[in-house]
């Protein structure tokens, strides 16, 4: 039996998934997802965030042997998707594949392209604001393709900030981990890159670099923005299936 790890972005937590994990297992049935949290986020708000992807890795990687044994698929957005690959590298024997979203290499990608110029005066509004729904709009507007679509996210979320807070320390330490990644040159495991085409932080670029040095599977959302399974998390499901399907028939 392969279980599914669920593996957020910078400063997100195991609820902002919302109900993407109830779509996966009800795609896939006899596969548990399992949704972990990184540290310094969510239930582990308390915790130091490690200054590394690959310390971040081994702390999930732990944790999940806890609860179910291997294989994996692992599946990670943004910052997640960095420790999936990760993950990968150093224990590929436990891991069937990755399903990568919207993410950036540091080897692959510049800078400009990894963190978009225009979303630079964003994160320094959500900064400054002392609101959790004013900084919980700015990230909506800044992740979501459709902001509109979603019209009770703000609130959801601004929730979910004022019950478990991330400290600032850990929000620092986990963008120089993300800044400071290096993966590796050849995709570990099968793996599958999807990104959105409306992705207002990350350049879809990124994603096409890495299928492309890869050489694994690519699929572009035209409309999502870079929170994929909020905007579409049906269309994430649909990709995921496909690629898995074309690989049992391969």
């Amino acid at each position: 039996m392969t279980t599914w790890i669920l593996l957020r972005g910078l400063t997100r937590e195991r609820r902002h998934w919302g109900g993407f994990p109830r779509l996966l297992e009800a795609a896939f049935p006899g596969c548990p997802v399992l949704e972990l949290e990184l540290p310094g986020n969510g239930e582990l708000n308390a915790m130091a965030s490690p200054t590394s992807i690959a310390g971040m890795a081994r702390y999930c990687r732990e944790a999940a042997a806890a609860l179910a044994p291997p294989p994996y698929l692992l599946l990670g957005e943004s910052m997640g998707a960095m420790v999936a690959a990760a993950w990968a590298e150093r224990h590929r024997e436990e891991i069937a594949g990755c399903v990568l979203l919207n993410t950036s290499f540091g080897r692959f990608s510049p800078l400009l392209q990894r963190l978009r110029p225009r979303a630079w005066p964003v994160f320094l509004n959500i900064l400054l604001d002392r609101s959790a729904e004013g900084r919980e709009r700015r990230v909506l507007e800044l992740t979501s393709g459709s902001p509109q679509a979603h019209p009770g996210a703000v609130a959801e979320w601004s929730a979910i900030r004022r019950s478990r807070p991330v400290r600032t320390g850990n929000a620092v330490r986990q963008l120089l981990a993300a800044a400071g990644f290096r993966p590796p040159l050849e995709a570990p495991v099968p793996t599958l890159v999807l990104a959105g085409a409306r992705d207002g932080l990350v350049d879809p670029r990124c994603s096409r670099a890495i299928a492309r040095r890869w050489r694994c599977a690519l699929a572009v959302h035209p409309e999502a923005g870079h929170d994929l399974p909020l905007d579409d998390g049906a269309w994430v499901v649909g990709e995921i299936r496909r690629w898995l399907e074309h690989r049992l028939e391969a």
